[in-house]
């Protein structure tokens, strides 16, 4: 990303509103919002990682409550949430913090959730697992602060391999959406 043209678009922007960009408190802004954009889309240059892995073996690995924070490519305005991701081993693991640069990776992005969750989905499926299933339930201010403005969330979800099967669907979205104070630790 140029720094320096984003500063100058964003100089315009803050000009086309009706602003005036040299103002106090809005001299700085145009800085603040190249760094905030290096930070918030630096998924395009990201790599998950998933190629760490430890020998290990289990029937299932749930992670709950991955926080995400994306920006609508329609209306470039964020939207939030928390993924959950199951998968079925093939003996190896992945360690938590490879899950959350996965979601990371595709979240920050100029993104719709559907295609978050189908992305993790297939990158995850890729490195040879019997099955993922990945969940994500998102608020979008695109809905709450323009348009309809309604509080409506977004529920979506991607089943690769064994979680396709209809049994095996069931019983592993049972597993994720129970709650964690229900789980057995």
């Amino acid at each position: 990303m140029d720094d320096e043209r984003v500063k100058k678009l964003i100089r315009e922007l803050i000009i086309e509103v009706g602003e005036d960009p040299t103002r106090e408190g809005l001299r700085e802004t145009p800085e603040r919002i190249a760094n905030m954009y290096k930070e918030i889309f630096g998924g395009y240059d990201s790599d998950s990682e998933l190629a760490v892995q430890f020998s290990e073996d289990s029937d299932v690995v749930i992670a709950r409550d991955i926080q995400f924070y994306s920006m609508c490519e329609h209306h470039m305005l964020p939207f939030f949430g928390k993924i959950h991701i199951a998968y079925s081993p093939n003996g190896r693991v992945f360690g938590i913090s490879k899950l959350v640069r996965l979601v990371e990776k595709y979240a920050k992005r100029l993104q719709i959730q559907e295609r978050l969750t189908k992305n993790i989905a297939d990158e995850l499926f890729s490195q040879g697992v019997k099955g993922v299933v990945v969940l994500a339930d998102a608020e979008h201010l695109c809905m709450k602060m323009r348009g309809v403005r309604n509080d409506a969330t977004l529920s979506s979800s991607a089943f690769r391999g064994i979680y396709e099967n209809k049994e095996e669907k069931e019983g592993i979205m049972a597993l994720i959406r129970k709650q964690s104070s229900d789980t057995f630790m």
